[in-house]
């Protein structure tokens, strides 16, 4: 599978997140301590700056807390794929991540839509989490 565009760096904190989107599972960490979900993944804790961390598997449903049409490619290997919606998605479990909403129709993202995930399979080991309106 011929991709041309960025691909994260996948380290040790991440590779839990990266297989579960392989396997079209949204995990994101999850404090043993004072029991909040967090994202992006890292070390520790940004509530609580404690290290016992692990993935929980969520709903993967959630609201548009803000979005940008872009109508420009980030770089040639995206120019096939304007316009496109990058979006901060506030999910239900708390956390709040940037991901691309999937759709035929940009001008119909809104502030406050409800959005699910869905899975973009970009290579063999890089699958990512996209949404689509609901």
């Amino acid at each position: 599978m011929s991709y041309d565009n960025p691909l994260p760096v996948i380290d040790q904190d991440s590779a839990p997140y990266w297989e579960a989107a392989r396997q079209g599972r949204l995990d994101i960490p999850l404090c043993a301590d004072c029991g909040k979900h967090h994202f992006y993944p890292r070390t520790v804790c940004p509530h609580c700056f404690s290290d016992k961390l692990s993935f929980d598997t969520v709903s993967g449903r959630g609201t548009v807390h803000s979005f940008t049409i872009s109508r420009r490619p980030a770089g040639p290997g995206f120019a096939d794929e304007v316009p496109y919606v990058v979006a901060l998605i506030d999910l239900q479990e708390g956390p709040r991540m940037m991901s691309r909403i999937e759709t035929d129709d940009v001008e119909s993202v809104q502030i406050g839509s409800s959005v699910e995930v869905i899975f973009v399979r970009a290579t063999d080991e890089v699958t990512f989490p996209y949404f689509k309106l609901t």
